[in-house]
């Protein structure tokens, strides 16, 4: 069978939930039957196989797992945030002349960074929050913010470099603003000022099967009323917010220039395999792209394999076919 080195962990602040995806990757995987999953765990900068052994690879690019020497078909790494929407993973596989399933590493590395992502999609011509780039930790810095908050009295602070909500604060009093500032900091090399929307979130997943790219119509998260989507909110088990794939009161216009401008996001990042892209619906009827997860959540309340098999696709075979693509070009 054909050895695929599942990948998940990373030590980052999405440790625990890339572990849950893995599981459901894993299941799929096997389904498929025609593979054999080595899941590894990245673990204080090592891959922790299941039985607690460290696996590495050799001069020949091979996968060493006790006195067995691997060839690896196809790498999935199932990782969020650092290390692997980051495109570190990505770089180190292609050293290695590994193939893998799901974004490449530049434009991991540009879909992570929130200024980086802002700054395409601003050239793209694809609405975005008003935001302003904080670098430094300095007084000239901290007057630009003072400056945005009192043009938009309602922000959110967040660290540029990292997902699932980790370092971003809701802040509506100025006093507060620049503690939650240097608090994002703390995070991230570079901070990001957003101005706050009133909308609805709305997420659609994008991916290639037979040969074509697909975006799905949106479906949406609900939160409880004045609750931002936190962290513990998105995983908790005592979470109040509720996922659809068939929003209510949408209409065909709005699903259309949806799936417009992520087309047009996936084809102008360079995003491959797979993404999620997230959207806000404003008050005002405004569609306007939020983030880009290079390899979204496939945890039990995940959209991108709900949104995928709601469109009419199966995950078994949208994994046969990624892996498979990859193996291809390898050759």
């Amino acid at each position: 069978m054909k050895n695929i080195l599942l990948l998940c962990g990373g030590d980052g602040a999405e440790h625990q939930i890339s572990l849950i995806s893995a599981d459901f990757i894993e299941k799929k995987i096997n389904e498929i039957g025609e593979y054999n999953v080595i899941r590894a765990e990245i673990h204080n900068k090592k891959f922790i196989l299941k039985d607690g052994t460290a696996g590495y690879f050799d001069k020949d690019s091979r996968f060493v797992t006790g006195s067995d020497c691997l060839d690896i078909y196809c790498a999935v790494p199932c990782i969020h945030g650092v290390p692997g929407e980051t495109g570190d993973i990505q770089s180190f596989l292609e050293i290695f002349n590994i193939p893998y399933i799901g974004c490449k590493s530049e434009a991991s590395h540009n879909c992570f960074n929130k200024i980086t992502t802002k700054l395409y999609l601003t050239a793209l011509n694809i609405p975005n929050t008003p935001f302003l780039i904080v670098p430094r930790q300095d007084e000239l810095s901290k007057a630009n913010a003072l400056k945005a908050f009192d043009s938009w009295q309602d922000v959110y602070v967040k660290a540029a470099s990292q997902g699932s909500s980790i370092g971003c604060y809701h802040v509506t009093k100025k006093e507060d603003l620049w503690d939650s500032v240097v608090e994002a900091f703390t995070f991230s090399e570079d901070v990001i000022i957003e101005k706050t929307i009133k909308h609805r979130e709305l997420e659609c997943a994008a991916y290639e099967i037979d040969g074509n790219i697909y975006i799905t119509n949106p479906g949406e998260i609900i939160m409880p009323d004045n609750l931002f989507y936190t962290f513990d909110e998105k995983y908790s088990k005592d979470s109040g917010s509720v996922t659809t794939v068939e929003p209510q009161n949408l209409s065909d216009e709005i699903k259309q220039m949806i799936r417009d401008y992520a087309r047009k996001a996936y084809l102008g990042l360079k995003l491959r395999d797979l993404s999620r892209i997230d959207f806000f619906l404003s008050d005002h009827n405004e569609i306007i792209i939020n983030e880009i997860n290079t390899f979204p959540g496939m945890t039990p309340i995940s959209m991108f394999p709900k949104l995928l098999e709601h469109n009419g696709h199966q995950m078994t075979e949208f994994l046969r076919q990624a892996i498979e693509r990859a193996a291809r070009k390898k050759k």
